[in-house]
């Protein structure tokens, strides 16, 4: 998926050049691909800065093993995993999730107001996203966004099946917290 006028005319030729090392073609997939996957660090850390460092790190470790990519699936979903996988890394280093818990279903239902969800921009529900706390953001971009499965989670935090789905119903009920405070 070449957007952007490049001197490469695919994906392939840029990603031949990329096992080459040729500098170009690292600058323009780096280009081509660092919005998105600023915009998912962000999503995981919440600070620009620290996101930056992590894009940074992702990059390398792509360029590093470009050679894995083996073609089947997208080239954007392989590298998505990579920024995910070096996001968690970066988390678990600070140990985000050391004093999770779990918690008994509590059977509270989540609800939004449909006004201040229709009133809300997805740039708006990003950035409100960003602002949870660490291990309730960890949790929800992995379920939520990405698609991942407690049994999953659990696996990449270290962390139990159970604290994982407590965390995904905190991240929820905090986010309905923020979400019905906005439309008031």
């Amino acid at each position: 998926m070449i957007t952007a006028k490049t001197d490469f005319p695919d994906e392939k030729e840029l990603l031949r050049a990329c096992l080459k090392q040729d500098p170009r073609a690292q600058r323009t997939l780096y280009e081509l691909y660092s919005p998105k996957m600023l915009s998912l660090c962000i999503r995981y850390v919440g600070e620009r800065e620290r996101a930056r460092d992590i894009l940074h790190d992702g990059f390398i470790t792509v360029f590093e093993k470009i050679e894995s990519y083996n073609g089947s699936g997208s080239f954007e979903g392989w590298l998505r995993r990579i920024f995910v996988n070096t996001a968690l890394m970066s988390l678990r280093k600070g140990d985000v999730l050391k004093y999770t818990e779990e918690l008994s279903e509590s059977g509270k239902e989540l609800t939004v107001e449909s006004s201040v969800l229709g009133n809300i921009t997805s740039t708006e529900l990003m950035r409100l996203i960003s602002t949870m706390p660490a291990g309730f953001r960890t949790v929800f971009n992995l379920y939520a966004i990405e698609g991942y499965s407690h049994q999953e989670i659990a696996k990449e935090l270290k962390i139990s099946e159970g604290s994982s789905r407590s965390q995904l119903s905190r991240s929820r009920m905090w986010l309905q917290d923020r979400l019905n405070e906005k439309g008031r």
